[in-house]
């Protein structure tokens, strides 16, 4: 069964999977899982996601390729990025870089180096 099978069985309702078969080794897991939220999303959104990645982001191709203007297809983009928060959950704050030398003092108090190396490796890295 294909992802669109599914949709169309489900009818846009929630769903949990309860059991997924690696094809090539046959081994199972048991559990519960959320499908990934592109394949929660109608048998259509799908298709226009696919669409708008294919044509790499054009809101011009997508014109072309549906026949519509602008304004919808914005529409569209807009009511389709509403059902998928991952992007914003899975994105993680870029750190803090660290200050110069931070590596320098993190060796000297652990004593891998003495505070003469430490002052000469810092003065080098400037």
């Amino acid at each position: 069964m294909d992802w669109q099978e599914l949709t169309d069985l489900t009818q846009g309702q929630p769903f949990i999977v309860e059991r997924v078969r690696l094809a090539g080794s046959g081994v199972a897991i048991e559990g519960q899982f959320e499908p990934p939220q592109l394949a929660q999303l109608g048998v259509d959104d799908q298709v226009f996601v696919a669409a708008f990645v294919r044509a790499h982001g054009s809101i011009k191709e997508m014109e072309r390729l549906f026949g519509v203007s602008y304004p919808t297809i914005k529409a569209r983009l807009n009511r389709i990025s509403e059902n998928l928060s991952f992007a914003v959950e899975l994105a993680e704050p870029a750190p803090e870089p660290e200050p110069p030398g931070a590596d320098v003092v993190d060796r000297l108090q652990r004593g891998e180096i003495t505070v003469q190396e430490a002052l000469d490796a810092l003065k080098g890295s400037r």
